[in-house]
């Protein structure tokens, strides 16, 4: 699995990573329950990036943490904001407060591009990394792996007990990251369900952005061969029946295999895939899913 794991990251291009993972605490603010931090990090040797940090008020410590992921939505304005404020695709409250309401941290970091890492254009990033060898959505996924590392590092998180959870690219990004680090011990992702050969078939390549594409994977992985690669760790995949960036025979055919791949495992309880009502969004259905999901595993 490990040859599997290294052979995949390979392909997503060069890594740029920082010598020495730190982290400059910007400012820190009491909400309604909860502490929220606002760090610089250095994940990597080309720019800081701009973090959220947010645990409940008086939780006993270590605490099971959270990565969210945010969407992408071409909201470049966003980032990791949509922690705190949500969008009009997810539900409310926010996922910080739903998450601190369970009793756990939660991490959000901009990615490539977003909010206070703007000043490109996405179409221009997937090019330069490009040319450099390297690829945007794999340079996504490294500082999120470089997360880890620097979520490991904190006395108030439990390193034993990470998550992560998104929608749309942020689904896309919890799968990945599951699938490539294994300190993720739980992974929730919402309209994220995308089986790549599927939606190649049925000519919908373009309902994703460019910075998705890798060069040469079809040629060494499938979609399901990645997604196997976080079995037997509690996953819990939800779509919109509805939902036309995720096609529904692609879900299903995902959802039926790794059935049977959790089954081998003997835990078919850590592995639910369900298509519901609804299309690209978050339903309330899907809220009331994820959370007990969390509670249970993580």
């Amino acid at each position: 699995m490990e040859k599997r794991r290294k052979h995949l990251i390979d392909l997503l291009g060069e890594r740029s990573k920082s010598e020495e993972i730190s982290a400059e605490l910007i400012n820190v603010e009491t909400r309604q329950g909860f502490v929220l931090e606002s760090l610089m990090l250095h994940l990597n040797n080309i720019e800081t990036v701009p973090a959220y940090f947010a645990k409940p008020l008086n939780a006993v410590e270590p605490l099971p943490t959270v990565i969210f992921n945010h969407s992408h939505g071409g909201n470049f304005d966003q980032g990791k904001e949509e922690l705190l404020t949500s969008s009009s695709y997810l539900q409310n409250p926010s996922f910080v407060e739903a998450i601190i309401e369970l009793g756990f941290a939660v991490c959000s970091i901009d990615m490539w591009g977003f909010n206070q890492r703007k000043g490109k254009q996405e179409s221009e990033l997937v090019k330069e990394m490009l040319l450099d060898g390297q690829t945007l959505w794999g340079m996504r996924i490294f500082d999120n792996i470089a997360l880890l590392d620097y979520l490991e590092t904190r006395s108030d998180v439990d390193p034993a007990r990470l998550a992560t959870i998104g929608m749309s690219m942020g689904g896309l990004m919890s799968w990945w990251l599951a699938a490539l680090d294994e300190r993720i011990k739980v992974t929730v992702d919402i309209a994220a369900q995308v089986d790549i050969e599927t939606l190649k078939q049925k000519r919908g390549l373009d309902h994703h952005g460019f910075y998705y594409y890798v060069p040469g994977f079809l040629k060494h992985f499938s979609t399901l061969a990645v997604q196997e690669m976080i079995a037997p760790r509690p996953r819990l995949s939800m779509i919109g029946k509805d939902d036309r960036m995720c096609p529904i025979e692609g879900a299903g055919f995902l959802n039926d295999q790794l059935i049977s791949t959790y089954e081998k495992h003997g835990v078919s309880e850590n592995w639910e895939g369900c298509i519901l009502t609804g299309g690209h969004q978050e339903t309330k259905e899907m809220r009331s899913l994820w959370k007990t999901f969390l509670k249970n595993h993580l």
